[in-house]
């Protein structure tokens, strides 16, 4: 059975210091690269998106000068400024696919985005014939959850790597969990991901 990996936005400007700033950002970034050092070959694609926003624009309302941390936000993950980067505790080297989202427009999801190529995340994956997804990355109560709702809509089994994830708010990160986990995605810890197993 074909797996992947999908990585949501672990970026400068979600992770600390940036300008977006959530909690365990950093924590996230090198903890899922050291899943990937044990796990990387078990998967047949490694996805990872990142925010694209264009500079001279405000993205179709996703930039805000009054932002309400909602629907609009302050500028962040300005296209080929460092706060679009990956956080450099974010290891790239098993990343197969390079996504970007959100350019000229709002973006939760990395369903949304596309390689430079053209490709997109729905592409990528029937392409590969994957089944099941592991999910990781920022911020659990939207993109993580936009994300791996559509991946389920896609037709994919997921399962969210509870402690490789970060969200906005308490509250609101673990209703997104529950969310997806009555909508049939699995809630675990990455410590009890065993190599080589694709169940």
């Amino acid at each position: 059975m074909t797996r992947a990996l999908l990585i949501v936005d672990v970026q400068n400007d979600f992770t600390e210091g940036g300008a977006l700033a959530v909690t365990g950002g950093d924590a996230v970034a090198s903890g899922v690269s050291a899943f990937l050092e044990q796990h990387a070959g078990d998967y047949d694609v490694v996805v990872a998106s990142r925010d694209w926003h264009e500079a001279d624009s405000d993205n179709g309302g996703h930039f805000a000068a009054e932002p309400d941390y909602i629907d609009t936000w302050p500028v962040h993950c300005v296209a080929g400024t460092d706060g679009a980067d990956y956080d450099p505790l974010l290891v790239t080297g098993a990343i197969t696919h390079h996504v970007r989202k959100g350019q000229g427009k709002p973006a939760y999801s990395m369903f949304e985005g596309a390689t430079e190529g053209g490709e997109t995340v729905a592409e990528i994956l029937s392409a590969h014939g994957v089944l099941t997804a592991d999910v990781v990355g920022i911020a659990t109560d939207h993109c993580v959850r936009a994300s791996a709702t559509d991946a389920m809509a896609h037709g994919v089994h997921v399962r969210i790597l509870t402690d490789l994830v970060a969200g906005v708010g308490e509250e609101s990160s673990a209703a997104a969990l529950a969310e997806l986990a009555h909508a049939g995605a699995e809630l675990v810890e990455s410590g009890s991901v065993e190599s080589g197993s694709v169940e």
